[in-house]
């Protein structure tokens, strides 16, 4: 019989079977405590079981951030300075802000169903009979290479530039587009994106996605925002309708669950606008919003033939205006 040093009573197939059976016990409480959206869910409703677990992880990372920085006043030795923190710390644990997204996603759920938002790419549908990429030529968001659009909102300049670059996301090849954002006082860059931009044969214009780029004092902060399709659950999504109407329901512009969710819809057509650069007709409106930051709604105003031209936060009024169009 085999001997073991600290159960010299048991033999090798006895142990096994004693470890086995201990290990069950010391897994069941994880195993019964595991909730019942990550056993595998059950049902067609995906839209709205994505929402309330997309809640549930809002509640629990608001909580986490809560409780980081209660311990960092704990640790505060001054007891104002203290009081202060964990005053501050309490005001901003938002878990409403979780309901009003929880609140706009299920009411993309009622407007668009409970499938799964799972568009078709395929690549045959972007280019042409000799595999060249179709251009980007819609009525309302044309992006043809070698446009310089410049904008200005509140205190800062956009410049808008369509490159001649192309990139291949999910194998279809997409127009680059570079969206720099500086600081009209001090000319300093704020923001340094590229975009990938692509026209299916219907003439619908798809956003595959983006590298967002934030700047401090010149050195870059952070990539919040950026997705690209294809990579950790990221879906693109359709930025311009080949023929937008009113009819239209709502439509998602890109997916990445928590980060991407911005969402359009066709408000008005035919309207005239003026702005300093021109005067426009049939100008095509969206509202466009996302679950993401449900109170940041806005208007945006596409021109025939010069796309963007006008956006008006509709919580504010602020407004980014079209100023110049150029080409290199």
């Amino acid at each position: 019989m085999n001997r073991n040093l600290f159960n010299p009573g048991r033999s090798r197939k006895q142990r096994m079977i004693r470890f086995v059976f201990m290990g069950v016990l010391l897994a069941l409480p994880l195993i019964f405590n595991v909730p019942a959206e990550a056993k595998g869910f059950h049902g067609d409703n995906f839209c709205s079981a994505t929402a309330k677990v997309t809640k549930k992880s809002c509640y629990q990372e608001m909580k986490a951030d809560y409780y980081l920085a209660t311990g960092k006043c704990i640790n505060l030795v001054d007891d104002e300075a203290r009081e202060e923190c964990l005053e501050l710390a309490s005001e901003e644990w938002g878990l409403d802000d979780c309901k009003d997204q929880y609140a706009a996603r299920q009411e993309i759920c009622d407007e668009l169903g409970e499938g799964r938002y799972d568009p078709l790419i395929d690549k045959a549908n972007f280019v042409d009979s000799s595999g060249e990429p179709l251009p980007i030529d819609n009525l309302f968001l044309p992006l043809i290479p070698g446009t310089i659009m410049t904008y200005e909102g509140g205190d800062e300049t956009i410049v808008v530039t369509v490159t001649y670059d192309t990139v291949e996301i999910l194998e279809v090849p997409c127009t680059v587009v570079r969206d720099t954002v500086t600081d009209m006082e001090n000319g300093e860059l704020v923001e340094d994106t590229w975009d990938w931009f692509a026209q299916d044969v219907d003439g619908n214009v798809w956003y595959f996605g983006e590298l967002s780029m934030e700047y401090e004092d010149g050195e870059l902060v952070s990539l919040e925002g950026s997705w690209k399709a294809g990579e950790d659950g990221a879906k693109p999504g359709i930025v311009m309708l080949a023929h937008p109407e009113i009819a239209d329901k709502m439509y998602r512009q890109e997916f990445l669950l928590g980060e991407a969710e911005d969402m359009a819809v066709v408000v008005d057509t035919g309207q005239n606008v003026d702005i300093d650069y021109g005067q426009y007709s049939d100008v095509l409106v969206t509202e466009e919003w996302t679950p993401v930051e449900p109170d940041v709604q806005e208007n945006k105003y596409y021109a025939p033939d010069d796309g963007l031209i006008l956006e008006v936060n509709l919580e504010n009024g602020e407004s980014v205006e079209l100023i110049d169009i150029s080409f290199f």
